[in-house]
């Protein structure tokens, strides 16, 4: 007989989400299985497999001739190839004091077994000191003996105790011949002592300087140039120098296959003078010029003679500058038209011919005088 004041019985209300985390807690078990078992099986099979053997090296061979040829060519010239660090001066706010920083670096070759380092003026300008590091990574500093900012030339001496310093060997650049092979070696983004090779692309290019002079007779060639290369010798197959590796033509500042090397004849007439007296004596005509922008706002093309020197070769040639005259207008001296039959059209055109004579040669020169055209030879001083 039923109680009427009992309650019917309820189950307790079961917890939300139980059923379905089972089933996920199923479910991970079976994936743990089933991953387990594939496993197994890649173990299986992987450990019935015969181990891998190594592949049997196929031989090389001996050397080509011409990588023979490369290979020594490096070995005997690495040893003449020096890099140049450019150092600077900068404060420290923390010491207080000043000290010393690297603002760029370049390449460079010894020139004698003195000590003499030749490279780039580009590379050494506006340095407070400059070390030198030679092949063996031995660092030295270096004292600056002299330059030709014309011509991108800087000579360097080091000195020390026991230095072994190997001089490269110097070439010509005058009997140079395009396609002939040419290598450069340098310090392009300070990796040390790279080699790049290519061939001689045009002889007779024309470059400016930090100066903006024009270097003439320039070398162009296609081996790569890159920053850090500077300085650096461009050498021929027989690994003689044949210039200085100087400038790239690149819009990104990269070689780009067109770089340029001052000839080592240029080089070889510069170094000796810098090295004896500190800066290059250049042989002289004897007269003054005129500023090239006189003579182009005068519409004439030439070198126009300002004056004479008294005693000089020029005025034994009865070459004539410009004169005066009572009236108040100026009577135009001669006007060098050409010297040693090139074609003169600035006063830099004229310096670099006679920069390739001494004193005491004799210059032709062809002058304009009164609209005639003359041949006079002058003796250089």
């Amino acid at each position: 007989m039923m109680d009427m004041n009992s309650q019917p019985y309820v189950s307790p209300p079961r917890p939300p989400g139980t059923g379905a985390s089972r089933r996920m807690l199923l479910l991970a078990i079976l994936l743990g299985i089933l991953a387990g078992t594939i496993l197994y099986r890649q173990w299986r099979d992987m450990s019935s497999q015969p181990p891998a053997e190594p592949r049997a090296i196929t031989p090389r061979g001996d050397l080509s001739d011409v990588e023979k040829t490369t290979i020594r060519l490096f070995e005997n010239a690495a040893a003449s190839v020096v890099f140049i660090t450019n150092v600077g001066q900068a404060y420290d706010w923390f010491r207080l004091s000043p000290v010393e920083t690297p603002r760029g670096a370049g390449s460079g070759f010894i020139w004698d077994a003195q000590g003499h380092i030749v490279t780039n003026f580009h590379v050494v300008e506006g340095a407070s000191a400059i070390d030198v590091t030679l092949s063996d990574r031995s660092i030295h500093r270096a004292e600056l003996v002299g330059f030709e900012a014309d011509k991108d030339v800087a000579v360097l001496r080091i000195k020390g105790p026991g230095l072994k310093l190997t001089p490269i060997p110097l070439g010509t650049s005058a009997d140079l011949r395009v396609g002939q092979s040419v290598f450069a070696i340098g310090n392009p983004f300070g990796l040390d002592h790279t080699l790049t090779t290519g061939v001689v692309s045009a002889l007779g290019r024309t470059i400016q300087s930090v100066t903006q002079r024009e270097i003439q007779d320039v070398i162009q060639t296609d081996a790569a140039i890159n920053p850090g290369n500077s300085g650096g010798p461009l050498l021929d197959s027989a690994g003689r120098l044949i210039g200085i590796n100087t400038a790239i033509f690149s819009p990104s500042g990269s070689s780009a296959g067109i770089g340029f090397a001052v000839p080592v004849d240029s080089v070889s007439r510069i170094v000796p003078q810098i090295i004896a007296h500190r800066r290059v004596i250049y042989p002289r005509l004897g007269v003054v010029f005129a500023p090239d922008s006189v003579v182009r706002q005068a519409r004439l093309s030439g070198v126009l003679i300002l004056s004479v020197e008294p005693g000089s070769g020029a005025e034994t040639a009865g070459l004539r500058g410009t004169r005066r005259l009572r009236d108040g207008r100026y009577l135009l001296g001669d006007i060098i038209a050409e010297a040693d039959g090139k074609k003169v059209a600035t006063s830099g055109d004229l310096l670099n011919v006679l920069e390739k004579h001494k004193a005491g040669d004799e210059v032709e020169l062809t002058v304009i005088r009164d609209d005639e055209r003359h041949q006079v030879k002058v003796t250089l001083q």
